[in-house]
């Protein structure tokens, strides 16, 4: 199972660590969209930026 993550919000004068968190599921302007898989630590990135992204399963 994999988990489509898409960037609904801007990261402009968003802390570094949520910045950095997005960066890291390859998410770095609003509209992008990424595919990640469904594992505790996607979960625990989503967690962390869940009122920046959109999350469906795929």
């Amino acid at each position: 199972m994999a988990l489509k993550i898409k960037l609904v919000k801007s990261l402009v004068g968003r802390k570094d660590d949520q910045i950095a968190t997005a960066a890291s599921l390859g998410l770095r302007k609003i509209g992008n969209v990424t595919v990640q898989p469904d594992n505790d630590a996607t979960k625990g990135k989503i967690a962390k930026i869940s009122h920046l992204i959109e999350v469906t399963e795929e």
